[in-house]
């Protein structure tokens, strides 16, 4: 009996290496890299018997391919670093090297006029305009960092649709410096008395900026579906209003609503320039059409060479900053009306 289970023992320990053997041979065969260079990422296939797939075969032939490359990819790292070294020899012996790598910081010398973004209108605007008036504010906070005569920048009202968008997509606003964020209403955060609600409805024009004053610019995207709101809520709230002087100085043809960030960078222009007028042509982007206020926006683009002694050159449509630059001068429609000049529009009439 004893022999028996003798005998039976070693009949299942010989079935059992067989089997063990065979495993192992099918596995080698499903490893076309061998057992040496088994990847650590595919320890997964240890015991198992199904064959590889196409998709992990092309996965494994990838990464070796990576890996054989390797060498190649560190001498082209190294020679292109090598090559941006050479160029940078290049432009500093060409004299040039300071202009090209760092930009010179201007002389700043902040204003102490205030200038605030009122986001109460929050509920007015659907998700897609609050994203507009969000990259709008970034924009007027870039633009004032980098002013000659910064303003002290406030954002008022600022809760609901903006502030969850601005903490989702620009977690950094919380360390923007040299602005005021708040949730409280203009006319909580300031003196009612100093404030001045710009307003292209408003039939006040503003002629100039009084550094005592705190000037309210409506934070609203609504592609003027609703006209006269700002107007009105300076008259809800009793405070003074006004217009920029937009008509004065410039023609275009489109209509003179402007976003938030223009009014923002027409008012820092006119900081440092102390001109309306180049402040209006430095800022308004080509596609409003606009032209000097004595030139009529149809005729702009065939006098692109007007005298600059009657009103200021224009060229694609715009004002040169040359013509722009020049002491004492009046508003161009009142110059071209001191020396007869007639708009396309007049000798119609008369013909």
């Amino acid at each position: 009996m004893a022999s028996e289970a003798d005998g039976g023992g070693t009949e299942s320990a010989a079935a059992a290496a067989k089997a063990r053997d065979g495993r192992a041979e099918r596995l080698e065969q499903s490893n076309p890299m061998g057992g040496d260079h088994q990847p650590k990422d595919h320890a997964w296939q240890v015991g198992r018997t199904e064959p590889v797939s196409k998709s992990q075969m092309k996965r494994l032939m990838k990464e070796k391919q990576w890996e054989d490359q390797k060498e190649l990819r560190k001498q082209k790292r190294r020679e292109k670093k090598l090559k941006r070294k050479l160029e940078r020899q290049t432009r500093s012996e060409e004299g040039c090297e300071e202009s090209c790598r760092k930009r010179f910081k201007r002389d700043v010398t902040p204003s102490s006029l205030r200038v605030a973004l009122d986001c109460s209108f929050d509920g007015l605007m659907v998700m897609k305009d609050v994203k507009k008036l969000h990259k709008q504010i970034q924009r007027c906070y870039a633009e004032n960092r980098k002013a000659a005569h910064p303003v002290q920048m406030y954002l008022t009202s600022h809760s609901g649709q903006l502030k969850k968008n601005m903490d989702e997509n620009d977690k950094g606003w919380v360390n923007w410096k040299g602005i005021t964020v708040t949730s409280e209403h203009f006319s909580e955060a300031m003196k009612k008395e100093d404030l001045v609600y710009l307003s292209s409805d408003s039939p006040n024009v503003l002629n100039d900026l009084d550094a005592t004053k705190a000037y309210i610019i409506g934070g609203l995207v609504d592609h003027n579906h609703h006209k006269g709101l700002t107007h009105n809520k300076a008259l809800e709230f009793g405070i003074a209003h006004a217009q920029l002087p937009l008509g004065n100085y410039v023609k275009m043809d489109s209509r003179k609503v402007l976003t938030v960030n223009h009014v923002f960078e027409i008012i820092l222009a006119y900081l440092e320039k102390k001109d309306w007028q180049e402040a209006f042509f430095t800022v308004l982007p080509q596609r409003k059409g606009a032209v000097p206020a004595c030139l009529p926006v149809s005729t702009a683009e065939n006098q692109p060479g007007a005298d600059s002694d009657t009103c200021e050159s224009v060229q694609n449509g715009r004002a040169t900053p040359g013509a722009l630059a020049q002491e004492n001068k009046q508003p161009s429609k009142l110059k071209c009306e001191e020396q007869g000049t007639k708009t396309s529009e007049e000798m119609d009439g008369e013909m």
